[in-house]
């Protein structure tokens, strides 16, 4: 019941955002890393004043939004309406089902979009996914005829490009997902302000690259300078994971000694301020309680975690 209380006094404080007006909303889609169909990795992002979202990956679409309209996050639309209207584009950070079920399946049923992509994940979906031998090609690219409902915009690491009709920018950085196959983190930028978003990741001792140190190294400067509103990464096993089990994946140990390798980088205090919203845990067994139990008893740099709920909108 203490961790309980805890995690509510967190979130609380991570809702009201210190005091200061928040830069983003977020609606999570799906939460978990595979297992329930009907609750994947995807999490809608907008400015605070907007409507205008895309979705980090898109495991699952719209389960999540009928979800979303049942906490009346879209008063008087449909999830078909939400698709449609709200969401500008999808980010698919790696070419996993679990990321990216959701985009496919609803296809048929939505609108002109972009999908912004490293070259090598969109050729996983135009080779894969949107193929006209698993599904109709939706996309401008591949295998011909071309539907083109779909626009992809590839992004090159570190270089910032607009989320068109969105009001947001991106930022492309590499990440090891069982190396040296890619996954992708991508920092949405909204004026001043930042949220980091990781698609799956191991850690750089586990993996053996210096990825997620690269990203760190870019990260810093925005918790220093206050502009880092939250981080949203994986934790997908609880610490009992062997790390020969963990096929790129993160548990709160290696979790935290990725953020103590960051926090090394910040100033004294900084990083503690930023919140850390879990993502990606593996439903099956305990996992779920374990994972919470052991990052929120073994927190040495006193974070701000936060466990997302489907369809429960965050404000940063």
């Amino acid at each position: 019941m203490r961790h309980f209380c805890t995690f509510l006094l967190l979130l609380t404080s991570c809702l009201t955002g210190y005091g200061q007006q928040p830069v983003f909303k977020i609606v999570p889609l799906g939460v978990f890393g595979g297992g329930i169909e009907s609750n994947l990795s995807s999490y809608m992002i907008a400015p605070a004043n907007s409507s205008d979202y895309v979705c980090l990956d898109a495991g699952t679409v719209r389960a999540g939004i009928r979800k979303a309209i049942e906490n009346k996050l879209f008063p008087g639309q449909t999830d078909v309406q939400v698709l449609r209207r709200n969401i500008k584009g999808y980010l698919i950070s790696h070419g996993h089902l679990d990321h990216l079920a959701g985009m496919v399946l609803n296809s048929p049923d939505d609108t002109s979009k972009y999908i912004y992509a490293l070259p090598d994940v969109a050729k996983i979906l135009t080779d894969r996914y949107f193929s006209w031998k698993s599904w109709a090609n939706f996309t401008n690219e591949g295998e011909t005829p071309h539907l083109s409902k779909y626009t992809f915009t590839l992004l090159d690491t570190a270089r910032e490009v607009p989320l068109l009709n969105t009001g947001m920018q991106v930022t492309a950085f590499r990440l090891s997902h069982v190396n040296p196959y890619v996954s992708t983190a991508f920092l949405i930028r909204h004026n001043n302000g930042y949220v980091l978003y990781l698609g799956d990741t191991g850690s750089d001792a586990v993996e053996k690259t210096d990825r997620l140190k690269n990203l760190w190294q870019h990260i810093a400067p925005l918790v220093n300078k206050k502009q880092l509103k939250g981080i949203l990464i994986e934790t997908s096993f609880p610490d009992e994971q062997p790390d020969n089990a963990l096929f790129g994946h993160l548990t709160p140990r290696l979790l935290n000694n990725e953020l103590a390798v960051l926090n090394a980088r910040c100033q004294p205090g900084m990083l503690s301020r930023v919140p850390v919203i879990i993502t990606h845990i593996k439903p099956e067994g305990n996992h779920e309680a374990a994972i919470r139990e052991q990052l929120l008893k073994n927190n040495p740099l006193k974070m701000h975690f936060l466990f997302p709920g489907q369809g429960k909108q965050l404000l940063l």
